[in-house]
């Protein structure tokens, strides 16, 4: 396992398409993010759905990738959180609104 130099997302919250968002995290997974951080209203729940979706049948050890949520942040604050993770220059960040 390892989370250097995939891109990092900001996942806003809610969602209104899970299954657009259970094939954007096989996506992701495909290229392998460090991280998913989720922002926004129902950000915890949010966060226990894509652990899920990330772990899969959990038959296999390389589905992997940290997931944080960010209850009552400002997005400025999770935007320097992201950018932090695992230093400045590892991996794009990539906000994204389903």
């Amino acid at each position: 396992m390892t989370c250097d130099g995939g891109p990092k997302i900001v996942l806003h919250s809610p969602v209104s398409d899970f299954l657009v968002l259970s094939r954007m995290v096989e996506q992701w997974l495909s290229q392998r993010a460090s991280l998913i951080a989720i922002f926004g209203e129902g950000c915890e729940a949010l966060e226990d759905h894509v652990d899920a979706l990330i772990l899969g049948s959990g038959t296999t050890q390389d589905r992997f990738i940290v997931t944080s949520s960010h209850k009552d942040e400002a997005l400025i604050d999770v935007l320097e959180f992201v950018a932090c993770f695992n230093g400045r220059d590892q991996g794009e960040i990539i906000q994204v609104k389903i």
